[in-house]
């Protein structure tokens, strides 16, 4: 693989000409791709969506849009450390060009990676695919069950409801709505696992096959950015794009330290419950002995004892542990990046050639910390009460949804009639609630092959459901079920 191809501006769908006067202030591309992130809707759904914690009335707690910013930053500064720094593993081939751009391209892929999550957090992810493992032999179109209808990959799409999959189908449906029409290089490097749905393993050696990374209403366009990028081999094999390692690792970073940061603001464990489960919980001695960083989790340990211990003195009153925390888990973040970036730069040459198969973090001495991080918001956070709350509004919620609009929209463009049958008032009633753009792009993409519609009729449904609001999805669901 190549950065000049890898970092390729190439728009895939044709754009108006911009004002001449414009080209007294040129910005280059990737920064006009910034601002179209930034400007559309699908972006600013993400104020309302939940990271982790329920949304309430703190104003701590981060957004699916304050974590996507927090994700973009992160990998914007592993961009400029990968690019310059100056350490024997500096890649030799990285150009003053690529340098800048490098930077750019994470930037707005940080910003994206996130964008088809549903409402309720990763659980709705998991709702709406149990609904269709589960309802998919349930419900009927013309007297045969709708997955009789598609093909494997179509029901496997289904079954696998995956955001990342989801956020690439939204980019690319710029194609009809001109709002994000993106360079080629983010949209490559915003896919974290180029692989289908039917050919994902969660245990598999490779990182990339942990999970579908395109739909099959996708994959024709999804094929052809990676030409353009020089991912695709003449085997018809897809490497992931080198920036994708680094964009995962932002992710990690930011929810490993950040989500933890909420945890303990909201007083689910003390200072003390997590020094001794960051201490009991682990073997510190799981070190690798490698030259470069010399620094382990247990000496981030000690770091966070003496944080704690140097405010001993101070009256109870004015102690803020908060503070304490906070503090160390910047101090956290900072070796994690430096670690990150170190995998990458050793790792080059196999990931440019397309063979390294894991995270950054693997076998360097902070893989144990992130397991720590990790594995301390399920010790304290994942089942509490408001977390488990959310979970079943979720499932009550978007269950609810798909049960009404699935049958509804199988009927959307059969003239009014099925079997014989007039539509019902509310099928109707139901598709008129779908919003003018998902109709509109169905209405494009149909074809005389009657599988495929049923298939890109589902997908209009998921788009709608999925890229709801929490707030949104809890009002609808209210005013359907009467209950306002």
């Amino acid at each position: 693989m190549q950065w000049e191809k890898l970092l390729s501006t190439q728009k895939l769908f044709d754009e108006p000409d911009e004002p001449e006067v414009f080209s007294k202030y040129p910005i280059n591309e990737f920064e006009k791709d910034y601002n179209r992130i930034i400007s559309s809707a699908a972006f600013r759904r993400l104020q309302d969506k939940t990271q982790v914690f329920p949304l309430d009335k703190s104003d701590f707690v981060r957004t699916r849009l304050t974590h996507s910013i927090e994700t973009s930053t992160i990998a914007r500064q592993l961009g400029i450390m990968v690019a310059q720094n100056n350490t024997k593993y500096l890649p030799a081939d990285i150009r003053k060009e690529d340098s800048e751009g490098i930077p750019s391209v994470l930037l707005c892929a940080g910003l994206l990676h996130d964008l088809g999550n549903p409402p309720f957090g990763h659980f709705g992810e998991t709702v709406i695919g149990d609904w269709f493992k589960e309802n998919l032999i349930k419900v009927q179109y013309k007297d045969k069950p709708i997955k009789e209808w598609m093909s494997q990959q179509m029901i496997a799409d289904l079954e696998n409801f995956e955001g990342n999959a989801q956020a690439l189908r939204i980019v690319l449906k710029a194609k009809y709505n001109s709002e994000i029409n993106l360079s080629a290089g983010i949209i490559s490097t915003l896919v974290k696992y180029p692989t289908s749905s039917l050919s994902f393993e969660r245990k598999h050696p490779d990182i990339k096959k942990h999970k579908p990374g395109y739909f099959f209403s996708e994959e024709k366009e999804f094929l052809h950015v990676s030409e353009i990028v020089g991912t695709k081999e003449c085997t018809g094999e897809i490497y992931r794009h080198p920036l994708t390692f680094l964009l995962e690792a932002a992710d990690d970073i930011a929810y490993a330290t950040a989500d933890l940061e909420d945890a303990f603001k909201k007083g689910l464990f003390t200072l003390d419950e997590f020094i001794t489960y960051f201490n009991d919980s682990y073997d510190h001695d799981r070190v690798i002995p490698h030259q470069s960083p010399e620094y382990y989790s247990c000496d981030l340990l000690k770091s966070l004892i003496e944080l704690k211990d140097c405010n001993k003195n101070v009256m109870k009153k004015n102690r803020d542990e908060s503070k304490i925390f906070s503090t160390w888990l910047n101090y956290t973040r900072r070796w994690l990046m430096y670690v990150a970036v170190y995998r990458f730069s050793k790792s080059y040459q196999a990931i440019m050639d397309g063979t390294y198969e894991d995270d950054l973090f693997k076998e360097t001495n902070h893989s144990l910390t992130i397991d720590i991080l990790k594995g301390a918001m399920g010790e304290f956070a994942y089942n509490t009460a408001n977390i488990l709350k959310l979970e079943l509004s979720a499932q009550t919620i978007l269950s609810f949804l798909l049960d009404k609009f699935i049958p509804a929209v199988l009927h959307y463009d059969d003239e009014g009639r099925v079997n014989g049958l007039k539509m019902s008032k509310a099928d109707k009633k139901y598709i008129s609630l779908l919003s003018s753009n998902y109709r509109q792009d169905y209405d494009k993409r149909k074809t005389g092959d009657e599988s495929l519609n049923i298939y890109l009729k589902l997908r209009m449904v998921i788009d709608y459901i999925s890229g709801m609001t929490d707030s949104y999805a809890r009002t609808l669901y209210r005013e359907l079920s009467g209950i306002e």
